[in-house]
């Protein structure tokens, strides 16, 4: 099972940026040819009987067919389920359910406002003065224009604990594009599953050494993070199985011409950088694996 892992896990391919975190994180590494991109592990999606689900389809309880990355400070919403770091004020991860149905409906984005989480200790929360003058976006993990099916499925991803600080340019581009094709993968597939999160990556710096710096802000020293994170778990509509793609942006300003295949990295990236594990919760679902191999 674990050389499947290892082996399924590296074929999310990834170039230009995500080369070259995968080479300062993963041991070894391969170089992929773009006409790769297309092919990601595939994992078969066991079948459920209609009596053994027991959420609402849209609903929190929906996310955690897959699992959780981790077990800290959980919290639930309306339209997405969380963990909070109170070390960062941020989240560790953000999951959400995508569908036609959470994509449609009354909500409007004019009648919400990034508020506090009151759910959290004052004294590891952040607040919108953090933010003011800072330079940085207040950006959503879970983003807004996912959960249009009711105002408060909307309004809860205003809490400043689904947000994290983010370059205005990358927020509003290329980060507002990988947030588009989210949203229009619904259309191909029969469930988006998506976990965004935070990360904090080391760099080299003149002395040869690995550090890991970043910025603060405002009076609570919100953690601004040196990249962000997307795993997608794509179940195809036929039942055939589950497709997973991953991604690491990194937070400052992109060139709006780089596609957004050049930031997918393996799996197995994301997870050595965030503390975080995927693949084993998505093999609990199933008996057997199947690889997609480039041929």
């Amino acid at each position: 099972m674990r050389r499947w892992y290892r082996t399924g896990a590296t074929l999310v391919l990834g170039t230009g940026l995500g080369a070259a975190v995968s080479r300062l994180l993963v041991p070894e590494s391969k170089d992929y040819t773009a006409g790769l991109l297309s092919r990601v592990p595939v994992i078969p999606v066991p079948r459920v009987q209609a009596s053994e689900i027991t959420v609402s389809p849209g609903g929190t309880g929906a996310v955690m067919k897959y699992g959780f990355p981790s077990l800290a400070n959980i919290k639930t919403r309306e339209s997405y389920v969380t963990s909070y770091d109170p070390r960062t004020r941020t989240a560790s991860w953000v999951i959400e359910k995508l569908s036609p149905m959470s994509l449609s409906g009354p909500s409007d984005r004019k009648y919400c406002d990034f508020r506090e989480d009151d759910s959290i200790n004052i004294f590891h929360r952040s607040t919108n003065a953090d933010y003011r003058g800072s330079g940085f976006d207040r950006g959503h993990l879970a983003a807004a224009a996912n959960h249009k099916s009711s105002q408060k499925a909307m309004d809860d991803t205003f809490y400043l604990s689904n947000v994290v600080p983010q370059n205005p340019h990358m927020n509003q581009n290329t980060w507002n594009n990988l947030e588009k094709l989210c949203r229009s993968l619904t259309k191909r597939y029969l469930h988006v599953y998506v976990c965004t999160g935070p990360l904090y990556l080391p760099r080299q710096e003149a002395d040869g050494k690995l550090y890991v710096r970043y910025q603060v802000i405002g009076r609570n020293h919100v953690a601004v993070p040196t990249h962000l994170f997307k795993v997608l778990i794509l179940e195809q509509v036929d039942g055939r199985g589950v497709e997973l793609q991953s991604y690491i942006l990194p937070n400052e300003p992109i060139d709006e011409r780089v596609p957004l295949e050049r930031f997918l990295v393996p799996i197995e990236t994301i997870e050595r950088a965030s503390g975080l594990l995927f693949v084993p919760n998505i093999m609990k679902r199933t008996s057997s694996l199947q690889a997609i191999t480039a041929k």
